[in-house]
């Protein structure tokens, strides 16, 4: 949906019948900038004398020279023309039947669009709603009709018309793009060598590091690149937090070329197509900031190769206060980490957290006291103090063997990546048991459903009983926009439905909203997130300690339902619980809360 970043002023034809030279329109169209405080009149002079010669579109030359934020061009946009300002959003819709008759080409040349019927009228998004020439194409377009016009950035009328067509156009990827040779040589280029790819090299490398940038700016955690056969174009997706959305589409042709790029960032071995890799990426931005990129290449049908690229920090570890643990669940985790042999455990999906988690932990205990080793794959957050191990499964550098490697090494704590199989299980229970203390995650749903994984797995209860100290799970929501949340009075349905979720008895021992109506708390959706209502994400959590009784319901292999009522018996907040508290102290909605967390 296009979103409005002014209020409407909407006409049946221009926008207003007052005539402006076009001599007088940029110093007076751009000119609050200057009263804002955004920039000086002789740079404004400059910048506009500079898209003139060059042929510029000054909007986006102020945007990218000044740093000059899009609401405060909108809103000169507005004022000068006198309608509604509209900013491209990713959920644009355009109704087919208005482009029946309009070539998509002219529309890109002449930046206008027809966007939906309104009433007896169409509402169209144009760069110039004061250009005759345009005003009368429209009209031609469609006699008889009222029409609404707003004003738009050149580029996100070339972005909605890209996505009508289902490929970028007009924005800078596509700049880079452009300057590929074309696709007839390329492909044949690419089935007779690899290295056909170097004539291309400087857009090539342009290309891969601005999709990088650009997913960095946007704050994502994964870029997924996805060729496909029959010459479909090749999808560039990122994930931002935790939900999918197409960027771009790179024409087919490029296909094996931007994979192959990335692979050699990444050192890995371009001819090899048929086999998953994995490698991994420093990365410098243009700020001189530098990042980390994990990447894993996987085949795919059509003999392609999809490429996944995970962004990683490389600022260092986190600490236990930024986690938002709740109190109770800060001083349990803080007293696990202080004991001085046992396993501890993370639990959770990809992506929840698990490493940073306790990378946290760790540096919470990093002192000259303590020798700590951990095992990795890949290290994704490094810090001092810390002996970081990679493994390397194809030279038989295993999670095991490097347990086994670490125990003739005089540790004191060690962190092993992942607990995937009952040998790394069973070494691991075998240096807790020897005085080491140990920490790993787990692919598991729930706290109490990671004891019943290793005990599936083959270890043996009583060791395992003896060794366990405690598993906590965790989850990441999404956060509620800061800038546009609001409180909200629920309805009785919503309490009751929190009220069960949370469980009767346990809400009333917790008094939690007291006898006063509950509060809750949404995002209206505004610029900042994109309109969603949800920026950035919330952790929540699960610890569950194990204590002398559960001890020996392990050794007895009881089932889960009986370890969770007496893990909740003794204290124990599940996900879901500590969802909603944090729905209560408005950091999130019960929604989310519902959407990760388990009952």
């Amino acid at each position: 949906m296009i979103r409005a970043m002014s209020p409407a002023l909407l006409s049946s034809g221009p926008p207003s019948e007052k005539t402006r030279s076009p001599r007088m329109r940029p110093s007076g169209l751009y000119e609050p900038l200057v009263r804002q405080g955004f920039l000086r009149q002789e740079e404004l002079t400059i910048a506009l004398s500079e898209a003139l010669r060059k042929r510029l579109d000054a909007a986006t030359l102020l945007m990218d020279r000044y740093r000059i934020p899009k609401p405060a061009i909108g809103a000169a946009l507005a004022e000068f023309y006198e309608c509604q300002f509209l900013a491209y959003d990713e959920q644009t819709i355009v109704e087919p039947e208005l482009l029946k008759n309009l070539s998509i080409d002219y529309l890109r040349t002449n930046h206008w669009v027809p966007l939906r019927r309104q009433g007896q009228g169409v509402e169209v998004l144009i760069d110039d709603p004061h250009n005759p020439d345009k005003l009368l194409d429209v009209r031609r377009a469609f006699p008889g009709q009222t029409v609404f016009y707003h004003v738009g950035l050149r580029a996100d009328i070339a972005r909605v018309l890209s996505d009508v067509c289902g490929r970028e156009v007009g924005d800078p990827i596509t700049d880079i793009l452009g300057e590929l040779v074309s696709e007839a040589q390329l492909e044949e280029q690419q089935n007779a060598t690899i290295a056909a790819i170097t004539e291309n090299d400087s857009a090539i490398v342009r290309l891969a590091n601005q999709i990088i940038a650009e997913a960095y700016r946007r704050g994502a955690s994964d870029i997924h690149i996805e060729p496909y056969a029959d010459r479909k174009e090749t999808a560039v997706r990122f994930r931002v937090d935790g939900t999918c959305f197409t960027y771009m589409k790179i024409p087919a042709a490029y296909r094996r070329a931007i994979v192959s790029r990335v692979k050699i960032m990444a050192s890995l071995d371009i001819a090899e197509r048929r086999k998953p890799q994995d490698g991994k990426i420093r990365f410098k931005l243009s700020t001189g900031q530098e990042i980390e990129l994990r990447v894993a290449t996987l085949p795919t049908a059509g003999f392609n190769e999809d490429v996944v690229i995970r962004l990683l920090s490389a600022n260092g570890p986190r600490r236990l206060e930024e986690l938002e643990f709740s109190r109770e669940t800060r001083r349990l985790v803080g007293t696990l980490a202080e004991k001085p042999h046992g396993i501890v455990l993370c639990a959770g999906p990809t992506g929840s957290g698990k490493t940073t988690t306790l990378h946290a932990i760790l540096a919470s205990i990093n002192t000259d006291e303590r020798k700590i080793w951990t095992a990795e794959d890949p290290i994704e957050i490094t810090q001092d103090g810390l002996r970081q191990v990679q493994v390397h499964p194809k030279i038989g550098l295993t999670f095991a063997t490097t347990m086994r490697a670490f125990l003739r090494a005089d540790p004191d704590v060690i962190m092993i990546g992942e607990m995937r199989d009952k040998e790394t299980a069973d070494i691991a229970i075998e240096a807790s048991l020897t005085g080491h203390l140990v920490f790993s995650t787990i692919h598991t749903n729930s706290a109490v459903e990671t004891v019943v994984r290793l005990l599936d797995m083959g270890c043996d209860p009583f060791n395992f009983s003896d060794a366990m100290l405690g598993v906590l799970a965790m989850r990441l929501c999404k956060r509620i926009c800061s800038h546009c949340r609001e409180a909200y009075e629920p309805t009785r349905d919503e309490c009751e439905e929190l009220i069960q979720a949370f469980g009767v008895g346990e809400w009333e021992r917790a008094h939690l909203g007291g006898h006063r109506p509950l509060t809750l708390y949404r995002g209206r959706g505004c610029e900042a997130c994109n309109h969603i209502g949800y920026r950035g994400r919330v952790p929540i959590h699960e610890l569950m300690v194990v204590s002398d009784h559960m001890k020996a319901l392990i050794q007895t292999r009881t089932r889960t339902g009986e370890l969770l009522a007496l893990a909740k018996s003794e204290g124990m907040k599940t996900l879901l619980q500590d969802g909603i508290e944090k729905v209560l102290q408005g950091l999130t909605t019960y929604k989310q809360v519902r959407a990760v967390a388990i009952k």
